[in-house]
């Protein structure tokens, strides 16, 4: 019996249960990738029933169950479940609340991830291995172009262990591959950098990274998943929770269950009703309201506590390495990854190098024989079988035994295709093949690169944006909550901070208990788009509005952004506006972020040189309205309060600054088009545009950074600058030198500036004050987008 027990549970640990960590799969998956490839199930053929694939796995390859082969495949079809779906399935193949429909209804073929995971198999890049009857082989692993395990996660039970692995974002793992890559050496923290967390195909948000790093640090770590819930204006007298993203795995109809028990036992109060708007157009869509009179954040609270709106997810990565169960930090997976893909890479350069050798070896034999291609024919025709023809081949022309018998064996029509010339090119394209390969093969540096470069190609097919948002902020303890929904369900207005990055990222920081003061500390220059744009002090209840590059006020309320934890910034962290405002696309962009109670103008500058001082207080009551009239092709660059002591700012990309007295600006109501500003050269626009209070005047600093890449910048006192009168040219703000031909980023206001690449990384601006008309010094990296640094 022991041994007899020992035999099973090694069966299912090695055979069923865990994946493998090389290609993430276990053998139903990969044998169901292999067989689909072998049936030429390819993106660009038909589907084909689910019921042929299952047949065709299971009496090939698979000696289990129909209905378990059906469910591996189901499940890699299914994009609630992977993060990147390896099947293309066509039918009903399940949702988070249902199963799916029978494999005789539903249909599939490989997806293009898929293609990527079982390419070159037939270039001897992975061991073959028999099958469960000796009859075929199967790969022992596939040659996956992207590391699957990471990017899909797994989760199985098997005897006496378990695995449970998180999806995570296909750019985010790419990228840490290839920075272990280059640095082997590299620390967790380093790997970090590049994957700060899992990402889950449905969204919501991580609480709390501390579970996340154990998980990555020892490959055991669990952590809190909440739902994606804005608060939203049903009606004119009805606020609801609207549900867009739940946690991994969760359904709506098991929320909405808990829901109904939580009020009928009358441990949650205050829901009106719940209703589910969820469609295949929309997506999901869960909507719960609110009494009157109840505090929806408090509701809210509630909600995370007793239903899966806030579920924990538990990490614990075991993986067969080296057909041994191990469990794995990050480190140690992306390690593992490398390894095999350096391996297929090694193994598929051999292979290739050696079919360019055999054919290099009979182009050259044929480039003897048809130097003189009749006497081939004539000595061919005067043998008397094949053995003769063959010896009397190698005889008269020199020729190998292989050369002779390809010569032999070629159909005379093919004969008329050949021509020196072309063999020539062939050969030299077979020597330059062969010179490249072997030098492949004898430099490890380069065949590292060669994996980093197919992993690049992968993600710019498969890679998209991450949708898992990650917050340092603590989940809802029972004992907390409860003392909370005792106390009151009513949320006190406290004082708050709203940040605008440059990037275009809003978050918020109240005020901490019992601070007078905002405690706002500047965060790690390692932190992503630390830079700010625009802030305001307000309140959590208070309605604000957000001013666009189209010329529109959006209303809303800081309530509904995500509240940093503790008193620090982390820009980073915050959440795009287009999915807390009415957005209509992403070429719009939130530029400021304004006060609807202030007494100060709002003053508003466009890229056609246009100033309007937008007249404070009656504004529209509507939930968003124009600022300003704006001109065909003509757009905001910027927005800020003003009152007439504060100096307004041109900068143009002609490097051209104007600033005069705002008090020049007579108010205008909302509907207005404004006045000119500054008086633009041909072909010239605003690059920047800014708002100085009378405090900010001594402090103020330029910057202005040259188009070319990556180009040269220059900081400079804004003093030096002098005040011209409105709609003027303006001064010379810097000189351009051969091949710079504009400005491609300015920004004027009280330093220090923060200016960052295109990955959100810092750029060091020059650290002494250059002249007013001066060329700049050369940047180490390209800046495109500059701001106020935090704190």
């Amino acid at each position: 019996m022991q041994g007899s027990f020992l035999e099973y549970a090694y069966s299912v640990i090695y055979s069923r249960a865990l994946p493998d960590a090389r290609d993430g799969l276990k053998p139903v998956q990969r044998r169901i990738l292999y067989q689909m490839s072998d049936m030429g199930l390819r993106p660009d053929r038909g589907h084909v029933k689910s019921a042929r694939v299952v047949g065709e796995v299971m009496g090939k390859l698979h000696p289990h169950g129909d209905t378990a082969i059906y469910d591996a495949l189901v499940r890699l079809a299914q994009p609630f479940t992977l993060r990147v779906p390896l099947v293309d399935g066509h039918g009903n193949f399940g949702s988070l609340d249902d199963g799916p429909a029978a494999a005789r209804y539903t249909e599939a073929r490989l997806d293009n991830s898929a293609m990527a995971m079982t390419e070159n198999l037939d270039e001897d890049v992975v061991d073959f291995v028999p099958n469960y009857d000796n009859q075929l082989t199967q790969p022992d692993v596939l040659p996956a172009a992207f590391p699957n395990l990471l990017v899909n996660g797994a989760t199985g039970i098997a005897v006496g262990m378990a695995t449970n692995m998180a999806p995570h974002n296909l750019v985010e793992v790419v990228a840490a591959a290839k920075h272990l890559l280059r640095n082997p050496d590299a620390t967790l923290d380093d790997l970090m950098e590049f994957v700060p967390g899992p990402d889950f195909p449905t969204g919501g948000t991580i609480v709390g990274l501390a579970g996340v790093r154990d998980a990555y640090a020892n490959g055991r770590g669990s952590f809190k998943t909440r739902a994606k819930v804005s608060i939203e204006q049903l009606s004119p007298r009805k606020t609801g929770l609207v549900v867009t993203e739940l946690p991994y795995m969760v359904g709506p109809e098991k929320v909405i269950e808990k829901i109904k028990d939580g009020v009928n036992a009358k441990k949650i109060t205050g829901i009106a009703d719940v209703t589910d708007l969820t469609d295949r157009t929309n997506g999901l869509r869960l909507v719960i309201g609110i009494k009157t009179g109840f505090n929806p954040q408090a509701v809210l609270e509630q909600l995370y506590r007793l239903t899966p709106l806030e579920d924990s997810f538990g990490i614990n990565n075991v993986a067969l390495v080296d057909g041994q169960p191990h469990t794995l930090g990050l480190k140690d997976l992306l390690s593992v990854y490398i390894d095999h893909r350096v391996e297929v890479v090694t193994r598929r350069s051999e292979f290739r190098l050696a079919r360019r050798r055999e054919r290099l070896h009979l182009v050259e034999g044929l480039l003897k024989a048809i130097v003189d291609i009749d006497k081939v024919i004539q000595v061919i025709r005067t043998s008397d079988d094949v053995d003769e023809a063959r010896t009397a081949l190698t005889d008269t022309f020199g020729l190998s035994r292989i050369q002779a018998e390809y010569i032999l064996e070629l159909r005379l029509r093919r004969l008329t295709k050949f021509s020196m010339t072309e063999l020539e090119t062939e050969r030299a394209d077979l020597l330059a093949d062969i010179a490249y390969l072997e030098g492949l093969l004898k430099n490890k540096q380069a065949i590292r690169s060669l994996v980093s470069d197919e992993l690049d190609v992968v993600v710019e097919k498969f890679g998209t944006p991450r949708r898992t948002m990650l917050t340092e902020a603590k989940a809802i303890s029972a004992g907390a909550a409860r003392r909370a929904a005792q106390a009151s369900l009513e949320q006190a207005d406290v004082p708050t901070r709203v940040f605008l990055s440059t990037t275009g990222l809003l978050s918020r920081v109240d005020r901490a208990d019992g601070a007078d003061e905002l405690a706002v500390t500047a965060p790690s220059g390692r932190i992503k788009h630390d830079a700010v744009l625009s802030s305001l002090d307000t309140t959590t209840r208070a309605e604000i509005g957000a001013v666009t590059n189209r010329g529109r006020l959006i209303r809303f309320t800081p309530m509904d952004l995500p509240a940093l934890p503790g008193n620090s910034v982390q820009l980073g962290a915050g959440v795009h506006p287009a999915e807390y405002l009415a957005l209509p696309d992403r070429t719009e962009r939130v530029l400021a972020i304004v006060s609807l109670t202030s007494d100060q103008p709002i003053v508003v500058g466009t890229a056609q040189g246009v100033v309007k001082r937008v007249a404070p207080g009656g504004y529209p009551k509507a939930p968003d309205f124009p600022v300003i009239a704006l001109k065909p092709g003509d757009e905001v660059v910027g927005a800020a309060h003003g009152d007439d002591d504060a100096e307004i700012v041109f900068v143009t990309s002609d490097a051209q600054l104007l600033h005069f007295p705002a008090g020049s600006v007579r108010p205008q109501g909302a509907a207005a088009g404004g006045m000119s500003g500054i008086k633009l050269a041909a072909e010239a626009t605003v690059a920047s545009f800014a708002v100085l209070t009378k405090a900010d005047l001594e402090e103020a600093v330029v910057v202005t950074v040259t188009g070319t890449d990556p180009g040269a910048a220059k900081v400079t006192q804004f003093t030096e600058y002098p005040g011209k009168g409105r709609a003027t040219g303006g001064v010379r703000a810097m000189r351009f030198l051969k091949g710079q031909d504009g400005i491609s980023a300015a920004w004027v206001g009280a330093g220090p500036a923060h200016a960052l690449n295109t990955a959100g990384a810092p750029v060091t601006l020059p650290t002494g004050y250059g002249k007013r008309d001066g060329s700049g010094e050369p940047l180490a990296d390209t800046v495109t987008t500059i701001g106020r640094r935090v704190g």
